[in-house]
């Protein structure tokens, strides 16, 4: 059973103000064991970069000014997800990003269906508990010492060691977010 564990970063919290992807990053699990078979691209976002987004993952209006449009990475990042479920922290959020970026160049958008949220199985798991990544990282005790700032591809390898606990533990040989 092949899964993404996906995350994105954006220019703020809603696309329909204007707010677009600026990362997307994607880890493969085959039967819950990681491939090595990542996705991770840095998107220009044709606009500026608020003050808050970039507090939250560092990620300039230079730095992005010469990376590719969603448009021209659209089908790379659709033949990499297949038609396989996403695992998401926060499934809504990149769920409406993602859907508005493929609307906007006229792609078929993808189903909520496929989206397992890893923050709802926390809720429900861990009910009065926090469940934001960081602290399902300190339940697990799995090391994010790297994640300084938001990053889709570091979060995304988080997010799969975290998913692997969510739903039983993780497998003997499991480290991602040591790369």
């Amino acid at each position: 059973m092949r899964e993404i564990v996906l995350d994105t970063e954006t220019t703020g919290l809603d696309p329909y103000d204007g707010h677009r992807i600026v990362e997307i990053g994607a880890v493969e699990l085959f039967n819950h064991v990681p491939t090595g078979n990542v996705y991770h691209q840095y998107i220009n976002p044709v606009r500026k970069m608020p003050e808050q987004a970039f507090a939250v993952h560092g990620l300039s209006d230079e730095f992005l000014s010469d990376k590719p449009k969603f448009v021209d990475i659209a089908t790379e990042f659709l033949d990499f997800i297949g038609s396989e479920k996403l695992v998401i922290h926060n499934a809504s959020f990149d769920m409406k990003f993602i859907n508005y970026e493929l609307s906007t160049i006229k792609r078929e958008e993808i189903s909520h269906d496929r989206a397992v949220d890893t923050l709802t199985i926390a809720r429900k798991k861990f009910p009065g508990s926090p469940a934001s990544l960081d602290s399902l990282c300190r339940r697990f005790k799995i090391d994010n010492t790297a994640r300084v700032m938001h990053g889709a591809l570091l979060d995304s390898q988080i997010l799969a060691e975290v998913y692997l606990e969510l739903i039983g533990g993780k497998q003997p040989d499991f480290i991602l977010s040591a790369s």
